[in-house]
């Protein structure tokens, strides 16, 4: 395992400036962005897809300050009621697959999206519960008549290019814990798993480390964010944790993202890096900075430290004490 960054908080410095950065705290793989929420700042699709001197001299950057791309990163709506919304976000999809396979980067990141109600709907509609009726007619919509055609089809598009396809598990998105990722998957191909973030679980009331034992043992989990959440049961007692108050008025809030180990503790964090040994997950600990509490640099270097005190780099011997 290694210890990644999202490289988003970074967008208004170069991506050299940003590579000598991190390199110098002890990083040694970056997600980088290439379309939708996160933005292409480091990597515009239209300046890497299909030119390999671009392409080589991005490699040979990252190179330079010995890091490797874990995923590139593009979250949208592809199955979003106006067509030209979903269809923007389809090419950015498919375009970040094709981009991936050219810079022999195995993964990219993304949401499932999420569909109306119906066909005449034009607002995406989060389902969360089957009664009334029409919700669970809603739902079963979403996914047997949207979600299921698209992503059978997207798969084969990945499978096509050898690169999978880590789905966020996040609210508002038809895939937000991990059952659903699990249909997803039985649904299309092993090319379609989970990018694990657990900031969005650990607010609804998941255990993560047995969320990465489900997914982990049917080989569902493809990438993995180091991003954590504090629940602040002040609020939360009163109001829950399905909170509209916003992001920047913490102080009211039932729930916070938080730099890794402001939400949960070192001894946590240790517990989660060797229940993903144990599922067999090697790759990137991605770190996703969006704590509003603490600067991008600060909250970033503090991941880092605990991060690097948790990580395997080595692999496990021969057990000698069972012999």
């Amino acid at each position: 395992m290694d210890v990644g960054v999202l490289t988003v908080p970074f967008g208004d410095e170069s991506l050299e400036a940003t590579a000598e950065y991190l390199c110098d705290i002890g990083v040694g793989a970056v997600e980088l962005g290439c379309g939708g929420h996160p933005g292409e700042d480091h990597l515009s699709r239209s300046e890497y897809l299909d030119d390999e001197d671009a392409q080589a001299e991005l490699l040979a950057l990252l190179d330079e300050y010995d890091l490797r791309i874990s995923a590139l990163a593009t979250h949208n709506n592809p199955l979003h009621p106006d067509e030209e919304t979903a269809a923007e976000a389809d090419t950015e999809l498919r375009e970040a697959i094709e981009l991936a396979d050219q810079l022999d980067v195995n993964t990219v990141t993304c949401f499932s999206g999420l569909p109306a109600g119906s066909p005449d709907d034009e607002t995406p509609n989060w389902v969360t519960a089957p009664w009334p009726g029409e919700h669970a007619e809603a739902h079963e919509y979403q996914w047997e008549e949207v979600a299921v055609p698209y992503w059978s089809d997207l798969a084969d598009h990945a499978a096509d290019h050898g690169v999978d396809v880590a789905i966020e598990m996040h609210p508002n998105m038809l895939v937000y814990e991990p059952s659903g990722m699990l249909r997803l998957r039985e649904a299309t191909n092993e090319h379609v798993g989970a990018n694990f973030d657990p900031s969005h679980l650990y607010w609804q009331g998941i255990d993560v480390p047995e969320a990465i034992r489900f997914l982990g043992e049917r080989d569902a989990i493809h990438h993995f964010h180091a991003k954590d959440t504090k629940v602040y049961d002040a609020e939360a007692r009163t109001k829950g944790v399905l909170d509209t108050t916003p992001y920047d008025e913490e102080a009211d809030r039932s729930w916070l993202f938080r730099s890794v180990g402001y939400g949960h503790g070192e001894d946590h964090w240790k517990d989660v890096v060797s229940t993903l040994r144990m599922v067999g997950y090697d790759g990137a600990l991605s770190i996703e900075h969006e704590d509003s509490l603490t600067s991008s640099r600060e909250g970033l270097e503090k991941a880092v430290d605990l991060l690097r005190r948790a990580v395997f780099r080595d692999q496990p011997g021969d057990a000698y004490w069972t012999e």
